[in-house]
């Protein structure tokens, strides 16, 4: 593949959003605050399956690039070849993808770029903009309300015999559209309302996810951990005294360890001079507020960041402690399949460096149906209809991106 990046005038990429000169061409995302990368068309793509989804795409992208023609006239990390993927939470069902877009174009400080692989460059022009979606209507998913609580309250009793620590439960919530949705709009909605997550999309999954797996980056590495969540109200007075009592609470510090500590131990055998605070600070988000901790290090081998973010998946985070004990329970009692939902997302360039992301706060679309996904985490003091209004709490940035305008 003949791969090329070059810098665009920075007159053309002035005060433009990177979703505006997106197409609907299999589009794909990974924004925060106005930067990273957006890309569309199709130049390579492989799905892979099972147990080994994570070493099959690492062999495959070794290939890719191995057979690649690469002149870089930027060196930024995200300039030069670079994939995209999704990855499925379990090793079955489900599939994996990794995609080469044909377009991709970054934004970095002051600098954009636009890289093209097999193709002349396009002019970078808005878009035809998304068509809004009608006819929205949501319906419950694998278990109503009244049922995922008895799962949570089972949960909860395993937990108290002594069985595991914590597990994470998910359920999910159906939207149906009259006409297949374009993906763009709901998007656009997302990196506007929740900047400061990442935005993404790939091969049909999407969200905003506040939460980096890991990035790695010229040698030094970063996961973002969260763990412990509380709504917000909109009051500032009394969303300051909901932070300090999350800030307190055993039962949301409790859980937070567990997943600070699965993050370490996975990290620990690739890096050197790792550094683990020792508390978590509070991360306000537009409708949630989170216990979060950022876990660094310096890589020590060659391990690559979707080899890293296999090491870290499925964390405390989104499957439990102990991971096989939970994850056995996961797939025992939530009563539904996760697909994508919480396994790692987001991109990787030609030398191993990239951000991979934990698909939070996401759907997973397909035509004119969407599946919307939660996930709480599950300790001895859990309560049911807490856990509830919690999950009802996550569901809303992708819910209200969908319904808007």
């Amino acid at each position: 593949m003949a791969v090329r990046t070059v810098a665009v005038d920075p007159e053309v990429a002035a005060d433009r959003s990177l979703l505006d000169l997106v197409p609907d061409d299999h589009p794909v995302t990974w924004l925060r605050r106005g930067e990273g990368l957006v890309g569309w068309g199709v130049a390579a793509l492989v799905r892979t399956h099972g147990p080994t989804r994570f070493s099959d795409a690492v062999k495959w992208w070794s290939e890719t690039v191995a057979r690649s023609d690469v002149r870089d006239d930027v060196a930024e990390p995200g300039t030069g070849l670079v994939c995209f993927g999704s990855f499925a939470f379990a090793d079955e069902p489900g599939d994996s993808v990794l995609v080469v877009p044909r377009y991709v174009v970054g934004r970095r400080g002051d600098r954009t770029w636009l890289t093209t692989v097999d193709a002349d460059a396009p002019a970078l022009v808005n878009a035809q903009p998304p068509q809004p979606s009608t006819g929205l209507v949501f319906s419950d998913g694998a278990l109503n309300s009244d049922e995922w609580m008895s799962v949570v309250a089972d949960a909860v009793g395993r937990i108290g015999s002594g069985h595991l620590e914590k597990v994470v439960l998910a359920r999910d919530l159906v939207a149906t559209t009259d006409e297949p949705l374009d993906v763009r709009g709901p998007l656009a909605r997302l990196a506007d309302d929740y900047e400061m997550c990442w935005t993404f999309h790939v091969d049909g999954m999407f969200g905003a996810t506040p939460e980096m797996l890991v990035r790695r980056e010229r040698g030094l590495v970063t996961s973002r951990v969260l763990a412990g969540t509380i709504r917000r109200t909109g009051h500032d007075d009394r969303d300051l005294a909901l932070a300090a009592t999350l800030a307190r609470s055993s039962k949301d510090l409790e859980e937070h360890e567990y997943a600070v500590r699965s993050v370490a131990d996975a990290l620990e055998p690739h890096c050197s001079s790792m550094n683990v605070p020792e508390a978590p600070f509070v991360l306000h988000l537009p409708n949630v507020m989170h216990l979060a901790t950022d876990v660094n290090g310096v890589v020590h081998d060659d391990a690559t960041a979707l080899q890293l973010a296999e090491a870290l998946h499925p964390s405390a985070a989104v499957g439990g402690t102990p991971t096989d004990v939970a994850t056995e329970l996961i797939g025992a009692i939530e009563g539904m399949d996760r697909d994508r939902y919480a396994g790692p997302v987001g991109w990787m360039d030609a030398s191993g460096d990239g951000e991979w992301g934990i698909a939070l706060r996401s759907a997973l679309v397909s035509g004119d149906t969407v599946r919307l996904f939660a996930g709480c985490g599950i300790v001895g003091d859990s309560d049911p209809e807490a856990e509830l209004a919690e999950s009802q709490a996550k569901f809303v940035p992708v819910r209200d991106a969908l319904s808007g305008p």
